[in-house]
């Protein structure tokens, strides 16, 4: 039995669900979100609350049992709050801001990174060694902020790079004499 998928999924205040056949669209207000479930679960609305069930005791069922779930849950928490990414930049000379839509990125190449917001995400850079990725797609938020890390990722000797915050990197003692 799937103990994440027996849980009903809570709507808060301001948001509202609507399902048609395996697709459930949810409303809230930061805008709206839908997801189409596998065959192997039937989605219902009841009190307020959207109910997983499976169709059946197969392996299948029962995994997309509580992975709807949790996708349904993620909707909710999307169009009500937001998900949101912090980076922190570490490194003599590195830096970042904002320029319209572009993300500016000063990382020790001979060349600056600019790097494009994509549609649905909002990046802000409240001081030059930090980097806000906010957004309703927890994917989207969470692919874009693995994006940004990419351009330079912490190296384990002095740390320098984009960490995402709060990130641990392990360090490494240099070469010895």
């Amino acid at each position: 039995m799937s103990r994440i998928g027996k849980r009903p999924v809570e709507l808060p205040k301001g948001v509202t669900a609507e399902i048609k056949g395996q697709t459930i669209e949810v409303k809230g207000p930061k805008g709206t979100r839908s997801f189409t479930a596998a065959d192997d679960v039937t989605l219902s609305l009841e009190d307020g609350a959207v109910q997983v069930t499976p169709r059946g005791l197969s392996k299948r069922a029962r995994q997309q049992w509580g992975m709807t779930r949790s996708m349904v849950e993620n909707l909710t928490v999307g169009v009500s709050d937001g998900f949101k990414k912090e980076l922190e930049i570490q490194g003599v000379g590195y830096r970042a801001q904002m320029q319209g839509k572009t993300l500016k990125l000063q990382l020790g190449y001979s060349h600056d990174v600019n790097f494009e917001t994509p549609e649905g995400v909002t990046i802000t850079a409240p001081k030059q060694t930090e980097i806000v990725v906010e957004g309703i797609d927890q994917q989207v938020v969470g692919q874009v902020a693995a994006n940004i890390r990419e351009w330079r990722q912490p190296e384990p000797y002095k740390g320098k790079g984009i960490r995402y915050k709060g990130e641990y990197v392990f360090r490494k003692e240099g070469k010895k004499k």
